[in-house]
């Protein structure tokens, strides 16, 4: 995806900044959230701020979320940006580089996995958006922005829109009212010029579901 970007524009900027039962995160621990900062480690080093794409429950009942796959592979930590003298919450497991995003398991027991952060509340996911509509994202960064929706550019399961993104906000959240639509990846030409460019959510779960592993059946909280 990215190699396409590269070649139909110079400028292409990834945004990375520098069992049984149904687990149940635990009110009390680190609250997390679409659109929450996460930094990404590789067990001695803190490597990479970015941005949460959602949290909640895959069909095993393990507490997952999503960012990009630039922000770190399979075996990178993930702790909270906002309290990371709590230590390592979870760690990468999966993902795709094509469709750049990562399968995060998070530790239900150190999670308080929330749909609100900012002025983001995920409900659900849904359909990829077209022109006119007006999709707005919650990123570590830039924090709420909104934009108007150019849809699939180049018919290849990403979204293209006029939000506002800059290094950091990589995996934010693209929401349609309450609804995730796409993760933010990256933007082209310029920071909040744009445009933003982000994989389909209904596209990276289909290929987390045919996978059949640690994501597939998710549904956030």
């Amino acid at each position: 995806m990215f190699k396409k970007w590269a070649m139909a524009f110079a400028a292409t900027i990834a945004l990375a900044g520098g069992g049984a039962g149904v687990a149940t995160a635990v009110p009390g621990g680190v609250p997390l959230g679409g659109g929450s900062g996460i930094t990404i480690g590789d067990g001695t080093t803190d490597i990479f701020d970015c941005t949460l794409t959602t949290i909640g429950y895959d069909a095993a009942g393990r507490l997952v979320g999503f960012t990009a796959a630039h922000c770190g592979g399979p075996g990178a930590t993930v702790k909270a940006e906002a309290n990371v003298g709590a230590g390592v919450l979870g760690r990468i497991v999966a993902g795709d580089e094509a469709l750049d995003y990562a399968v995060i398991q998070f530790d239900p027991g150190r999670v308080d996995a929330v749909n609100r952060v900012g002025n983001v509340t995920i409900t659900g996911v849904g359909a990829p958006p077209q022109f006119p509509n007006l999709a707005c994202k919650e990123g570590r960064t830039t924090g709420n922005t909104c934009g108007v929706v150019w849809g699939d550019v180049f018919g290849s399961q990403e979204t293209w829109t006029q939000v506002c993104v800059v290094e950091g906000d990589s995996g934010a959240p693209l929401v349609i009212g309450t609804t995730l639509v796409a993760m933010v990846n990256a933007y082209l030409a310029a920071p909040c010029i744009g445009p933003e460019v982000g994989t389909n959510f209904t596209t990276i779960m289909a290929d987390v579901n045919a996978g059949g592993g640690v994501g597939s059946g998710f549904r956030p909280i």
